[in-house]
């Protein structure tokens, strides 16, 4: 559960350029036998050459209890150039019972370095305060980098793309997407549905449930939305299934 509503979050919410002063999304995110696990919601908003994005997820229903009321959020706050998105910080927050934490990723493109602090609390009492520079530098953070997608390739072009986002230092700031060619579109459509879709495979080597590399298929729309993304055959419950509804 901690991971799954996680990178579901990142992945759905891939949009085409930053045309909309204010765009928002929700998402349904279902798991097999299990039914429905939360709900996922994304804002973005600019104003001149600033942007911010928040998106949200909460647990709903049985899984709401046996997560103690988990509840993740990210803000992405950055400048605009060229229609890009550019990250100045990613700040992630996590809660669940009487645990917080929260991750401040601040971006320092002059001298092209990361630094990462994290807070960890419990019962309200600060127990971990520690800041360190990454490894890797990159412009984008793990919502920018969708959101741009569509000014670093061309969806409607078979390729395999390796990008960096800020906030995935565990596999080094490393994130594949796979936009399929005309052969391997079938089997898209058979498992997200048959439109005016654009289909990439997003990968971002983590193990989700059973599925080691965390690969992650999406179907854009033309509005630049993602409309539904599918984690394929985990054993034993089948398929988790993010769906726009709103």
């Amino acid at each position: 559960m901690k991971k799954t509503i996680r990178y579901v979050l990142f992945m759905i919410f891939a949009a085409s350029g930053v045309q909309a002063k204010v765009l928002d999304a929700t998402y349904s995110v279902s798991y097999g036998m299990f039914g429905q696990l939360g709900i996922s919601k994304a804002h973005l908003e600019t104003k001149g050459d600033t942007y911010v994005i928040e998106a949200g997820a909460r647990t709903t229903g049985i899984v709401k209890k046996l997560s103690r009321n988990r509840q993740e959020k990210y803000i992405s706050k950055g400048h605009i150039v060229d229609g890009m998105l550019i990250s100045d910080s990613l700040q992630v927050i996590r809660s669940y019972g009487d645990k917080y934490a929260e991750k401040i990723y601040t971006v320092d493109h002059q001298n092209r370095k990361v630094t990462k602090t994290s807070i960890a609390k419990k019962k309200g009492k600060v127990y971990r305060n520690e800041t360190k520079e990454l490894d890797f530098y990159s412009q984008d953070d793990l919502l920018t980098l969708y959101f741009n997608l569509s000014k670093k390739m061309d969806l409607a072009k078979a390729g395999t793309y390796e990008l960096s986002a800020v906030g995935a230092e565990k596999q080094n700031g490393k994130v594949k997407i796979v936009i399929p060619d005309d052969n391997r579109q079938v089997d898209y459509e058979k498992t997200l549905g048959k439109g005016d879709f654009w289909y990439l495979t997003a990968i971002v080597y983590q193990k989700i449930f059973e599925s080691n590399k965390g690969e992650l298929m999406i179907a854009i729309g033309k509005d630049g939305i993602a409309q539904k993304a599918v984690l394929k055959d985990l054993i034993l419950y089948g398929d988790l299934v993010a769906k726009r509804i709103k």
